[in-house]
């Protein structure tokens, strides 16, 4: 099976299974991962979470052989890996790193293009795989290709990292840590970019977090891990965080399990509005008289290429004859993929009471602040009418949840 981009095709991903894998780095210490039996379905996105030194890790380089395991078997696909060449296999398996693990004197293109370059493709379908990535992570081949990695940003090697991990078709994709050296605000949108990657390519990837944040917001699945990697509990994100299966995994969530459910809803899920939209370079009476007959006071400005620049009212534009292009990058634009909570943080730095939503870069409305809120209103009743049933004491816990504090503080903030 295949999925379409443009004109080329991907393969999409194969089953994994582990069957009673072991690793000893000893034979008289305790197994660094013990007895792990797991199966990882095609196509899905399975997190590893625990805290450090769980095995999650090894576990994790145990797939691609980096580690080998001391004792049981591991399928893909239903092939034993340990019938497979090491290097062989590895070229058939992504593998993403913290910080995108570049190689400082190639160029990005002939990063990404490395592994497609060992398995003796030809230059022209390198090449073509190269742009064809680069463009399906938000690199504009034209302007980044030809340049090295001292001069990218942490979140642009990032993205060649992934772009890489891509390159020659693996059905399945390893990352380990991938976006924890990046900042808070990059880390989110790279979140995205793999969200909306994968929605388009199924691939079967297996990632290692410390962060079950990240994990609920990207995993279909999540490998929760004990010392000695035992599992803890492995489920989807909406049944852990319903009903942790122990006081390990319940610490390991931590406080807030139900305003981290805004990680579990997706933007595309609510609906969006339709403001008023001008170009740049267009004439600024016209677009006023088209603001104005619509009953608005602001109009969101698009390029060329439908991508939403700027937010601005007509009192900014007032003496203006042509509307400008902007010089400064924008914090309210999410993507149609991005969580309700990553929306709630871009309304925080807008003053138009919402955030701008793209789909592969390209505008397609508006998520207003009142109908995140209504949603958030709409689960603090839920909520309250299932404690309703299991108690007073359940009631209490659930008029001064997390949710309820957290919604009211960002209220307050976003009217500020």
């Amino acid at each position: 099976m295949t999925k379409t981009h443009q004109d080329s095709t991907f393969q999409a991903g194969v089953d994994i299974e582990l069957q009673g894998v072991t690793k000893r780095y000893s034979s008289k210490g305790e197994a660094a991962v013990a007895a792990l039996n797991v199966a990882i379905p095609a196509g899905e996105m399975v997190m590893f979470v625990g805290p450090s030194g769980c095995g999650k890790t090894t576990s994790l380089k145990m797939i691609n052989r980096l580690i080998e395991p001391t004792s049981g078997r591991i399928l893909i696909d239903g092939e034993d890996v340990t019938d497979i060449n090491p290097t062989k296999l590895r070229r058939k398996i992504g593998y993403v790193i913290q910080g995108g693990g570049m190689i400082p004197h190639l160029s990005v293109g002939d990063n990404v293009g490395l592994v497609p370059k060992l398995l003796n493709w030809d230059k022209k379908r390198i090449r073509e795989r190269v742009d064809l990535l680069m463009d399906l992570v938000g690199l504009d081949p034209v302007h980044y290709r030809d340049r090295f990695p001292r001069e990218l940003s942490g979140g642009q090697q990032q993205r060649v990292g992934v772009a890489r991990g891509l390159a020659a078709d693996p059905p399945i994709i390893l990352m380990d840590e991938p976006f924890g050296a990046v900042d808070p605000i990059t880390r989110s949108r790279l979140q995205d970019e793999l969200m909306r990657i994968q929605s388009d390519l199924k691939k079967t990837i297996v990632c290692v977090t410390h962060d079950i944040d990240e994990a609920i917001k990207l995993g279909d699945r999540i490998l929760v891990l004990e010392r000695g990697a035992r599992i803890a509990q492995y489920d989807t994100p909406e049944s852990i965080l319903a009903a942790p299966a122990n006081e390990f995994v319940e610490d390991f969530i931590g406080s807030g399990s139900t305003l981290k459910q805004l990680s579990l809803r997706r933007v595309d899920e609510l609906d969006l509005t339709q403001p008023p939209t001008a170009h740049i370079g267009d004439r600024v009476a016209e677009v006023e008289e088209r603001v104005r007959a619509a009953g608005e006071t602001s109009v969101i400005v698009l390029d060329s290429r439908e991508r939403p620049r700027e937010w601005l009212s007509l009192r900014q534009l007032r003496h203006a004859d042509e509307v400008p292009t902007p010089t400064t990058d924008l914090q309210t634009v999410i993507d149609h993929r991005s969580t309700l909570n990553d929306a709630l943080d871009a309304m925080l730095a807008s003053s138009h009471g919402g955030a701008m939503v793209t789909n592969r870069g390209r505008y397609i409305g508006v998520l207003s602040y009142t109908a995140v809120t209504d949603y958030v209103r709409a689960l603090n009743e839920q909520a309250s009418d299932e404690a309703e049933t299991s108690g007073p004491r359940a009631s209490e816990a659930t008029r001064t949840s997390p949710l309820t504090q957290e919604s009211s503080g960002r209220s307050s903030g976003a009217g500020a």
